[in-house]
């Protein structure tokens, strides 16, 4: 059967599944690579994503340019580490831009960097593929070459409150963040909407996430009567002492939040692997497993492809994976259906996107609407069934 390079890019014959099949060389290839910026919390705190997103990218390219590249042209990552830090993400973002001269970028993986460098990008037009879930980050007028390949934070936090509210059937909660601008905004967020619904919110607070000792503000929580711990923070380090902190306490009270609490480095954190139970955590029907441990085909056809790379999926979550593959097919396959890495060509092939079926998840976009996640996609977890960065339901979930 014949697979012409396009067919490459995406699909059952996509880059995942370039390393099955060989292709001749092009017989004149462009001399310029399709270079990639990555803006990447490599080290620090908020790192725990990176970890996942960058195997997934450095995965898809690697398949991408061992099929021969995209028409030709292989493409080259432009890497920098903004350990978290909304300066440097922006010094990092104006290099990218005026000196490495990328034609797309990824990232920043964090919502506190990316409310710094999303206006940057919009003023040089760059398009620009982020996981960042504050919604002022999306706007097709302010920014119309950003989008979203995640869910928004009101999705996610909707998925969270309904669970505590309609599951679990609490009425008191506490919601802790860290300080981060994404923490700040995301506990805001959820307070409000909260109370909105007629619960009560009985403890508040952001915590610096390298704060060692979880022990006041988890008291404060218990003797404010918490029935359940909603936290906002991407650090796995501090949701562990938190976990931790618990257990000491011997408090038997849900924690339901951010998905980096199914992160698979927390087993390593935690003390106890009990102490990782009653964690519930946002997922993801493409990362969830049946009863009989199977993953959807699809999902099972990627897994089975990066065990086979040697890709290691024990310490983090396949949808961190599956998202960095997603964005890296994304711009590859806008720069062969457009045959340009022109900022415009990339951005329109883009709002083009009724519907795009990427590993993650299924994406929609148009040029009114850069939330491409689909709600329906989104689920609950139970964080310590973790295998393979994915999970069982939460109980209760349907």
């Amino acid at each position: 059967m014949a697979i012409s390079r396009r067919d490459v890019l995406l699909g059952s014959a996509g880059a995942l599944g370039a390393a099955s099949f060989s292709f001749p060389a092009p017989a004149i290839a462009q001399s310029e690579p399709i270079k990639i910026g990555c803006l990447a919390a490599i080290t620090g705190p908020s790192s725990a994503p990176t970890v996942g997103f960058n195997r997934g990218v450095n995965f898809a390219v690697d398949a991408i340019n061992g099929a021969g590249g995209v028409k030709g042209r292989k493409i080259e990552l432009v890497m920098r580490d903004t350990q978290g830090d909304p300066t440097k993400a922006v010094n990092a973002t104006q290099e990218l831009i005026s000196q490495a001269k990328v034609h797309a970028i990824w990232g920043p993986l964090n919502s506190g960097e990316a409310l710094a460098t999303t206006p940057i990008m919009a003023r040089a037009k760059m398009p620009d593929l982020h996981p960042c879930v504050v919604e002022t980050l999306i706007d097709p007028v302010k920014f119309p070459n950003a989008f979203r390949i995640a869910p928004s934070n009101n999705q996610w936090d909707d998925a969270v409150r309904n669970y505590c509210l309609k599951i679990l059937k609490v009425k008191k909660v506490a919601v802790i963040g860290d300080t981060t601008g994404y923490g700040v905004t995301a506990v805001g967020a959820s307070v409000a909407a909260f109370k909105k619904d007629g619960a009560e919110v009985v403890y508040q607070a952001n915590i610096d996430a390298t704060q060692p000792d979880m022990t006041p503000d988890m008291l404060r929580a218990k003797n404010a009567g918490a029935e359940a711990i909603v936290v906002w923070s991407v650090s796995t380090g501090m949701e562990a002492r938190m976990f931790n902190t618990r257990a000491a306490m011997n408090w038997d009270v849900p924690f339901v939040g951010h998905p980096s609490m199914a992160s698979g480095e927390l087993a390593s954190l935690v003390a106890k692997p009990e102490n990782w139970k009653k964690v519930y955590a946002i997922g993801y029907k493409s990362c969830s497993y049946d009863s009989a441990g199977k993953l959807p085909p699809k999902s099972e056809d990627l897994v089975a492809r990066l065990t086979k790379a040697n890709i290691a999926l024990n310490d983090t979550l396949l949808w961190w994976v599956a998202g960095g593959i997603d964005c890296i097919e994304l711009i590859a396959k806008a720069v062969a259906e457009s045959g340009s890495t022109d900022s415009a060509a990339i951005v329109n092939y883009w709002n083009s996107l009724s519907t795009y079926p990427g590993y993650f998840g299924n994406y929609r976009f148009s040029p009114t609407q850069h939330n491409g996640y689909l709600t329906e996609e989104i689920v609950m977890s139970e964080s310590s069934t973790a295998k393979n960065g994915t999970f069982a339901l939460a109980p209760g979930y349907t």
